[in-house]
């Protein structure tokens, strides 16, 4: 058994947390105390089905701490999952949390091998481990869905580490070891490729989502059946029939920063696709806060702000995209989002009575259609189409 510790518990944090610690020795640590205090009562503090079963159930070999130097200490293997995010004025990603992990536990530990699990640009471990003068710093992208990370863990698609060493071939088979699927795919890399693999991933899924959200597009202006168009094409094998329900964009932690991060990377290099597909979720947003404009609402109703069904999580939701449009021509917007405390959002009013949300809406706006508004179905305005994430 190895040990493990964790920096940063979101959802890649936590879900690495709990798969490693079936098999290995894991301290887990981050800098908020109360997510400490609910997952040593066994609680999550995210809305994801597996995290909340392993919590619960499993005998894991786990332990969470708010004490960084004790984690330190502890470990053979320090995997870094703290946030980072995209810097509009910098043109960057922001990676100040992932360097003050790795800096100050080289302070503590020189010889620790440290896995970087947060996303970060192309190009950067080489430049980290320069600067710490280490060859002990590895990255090993992650490819999580939100609400099912820990499930996307038990079963990969792919384990990727950035290193063709000895070193990187145990550390992809110490996650291999403790998956559901013995038979996931293990790709060793150099660090550089592995931190591309990341970025272009996540951006075809965001150019899939643009695509059929510009068929839609096309569609809705046409008047045209945008559910047998897309059924037509997906038909074609080469295409598929996965991953194309419309939406009012794609939004989430990932997706919108990451785009925008491959596009700074291509900053001396020849492209068109990668920038049109940042500029056409903007596209998509202006449109859509169009269409539900052209109903003259004076009060438009927004239906959960979560980026999809069964989640908590509203960060950078394309929903919220379209509420700033709105209010920018003067629409009064009220905000119906059950997981929230405040009674605000944007200095838009929460109403947290179902019935009279639906009352006071003259539009309701909702990027996933949910049966509780099936009664009031005239006044929905959604291009969720296959009733589906």
């Amino acid at each position: 058994m190895k040990n493990v510790s964790i920096f940063g518990l979101g959802y890649v944090g936590l879900a690495n947390a709990l798969l490693l610690s079936q098999k290995e020795n894991v301290m887990a640590y981050d800098i908020v105390d109360k997510k400490i205090d609910l997952l040593n009562q066994g609680i999550s503090p995210l809305e994801d089905k597996e995290v909340k079963e392993f919590l619960s159930k499993k005998d894991l070999n786990l332990k969470f701490t708010k004490d960084f130097e004790e984690a330190v200490k502890f470990a053979d293997y320090l995997i870094v999952s703290t946030p980072t995010d995209y810097d509009e004025k910098k043109n960057y990603f922001n990676t100040a949390t992932v360097e003050d992990v790795i800096e100050k536990a080289l302070s503590i530990k020189p010889e620790a091998i440290l896995i970087i699990k947060s996303t970060v640009p192309v190009g950067y471990t080489d430049s980290l481990r320069a600067k710490y003068n280490t060859n002990n710093i590895i990255f090993s992208p992650e490819f999580l869905r939100e609400g099912k990370a820990l499930y996307d863990n038990l079963y990969p698609s792919r384990i990727i580490v950035g290193e063709c060493s000895k070193k990187g071939e145990e550390i992809a088979n110490m996650f291999l070891e403790n998956t559901m699927d013995k038979n996931s795919r293990i790709l060793l890399t150099h660090s550089t490729e592995a931190e591309a693999i990341k970025l272009f991933s996540n951006t075809y899924l965001a150019l899939r989502v643009a695509y059929f959200n510009e068929l839609d597009t096309y569609a809705e202006s046409r008047e045209l059946d945008a559910k047998q168009i897309i059924e037509g094409v997906g038909l074609d094998p080469r295409i598929g029939t996965h991953y194309n329900n419309p939406s009012f964009g794609y939004g989430g932690y990932c997706l919108p920063k990451d785009t925008k991060q491959l596009r700074a990377n291509y900053d001396t290099v020849p492209n068109n696709i990668i920038s049109a597909i940042v500029d056409a979720n903007t596209t998509r947003k202006d449109f859509i806060a169009e269409q539900i404009l052209a109903r003259s609402p004076k009060v438009v109703g927004i239906y959960r702000l979560t980026m999809k069904s069964n989640s908590d999580n509203f960060r950078y939701s394309s929903i919220q995209g379209i509420m700033k449009r709105l209010k920018a021509k003067g629409v009064e917007v009220i905000v119906f989002e059950p997981t929230m405390d405040e009674t605000t959002f944007y200095n838009s009013r929460v109403e947290k009575n179902l019935t009279q949300f639906k009352e006071l809406s003259d539009v309701i706006v909702t990027n996933r259609m949910e049966e509780e508004l099936s009664d009031v179905e005239k006044k929905v305005y959604t291009r969720d189409i296959f009733k589906r994430d």
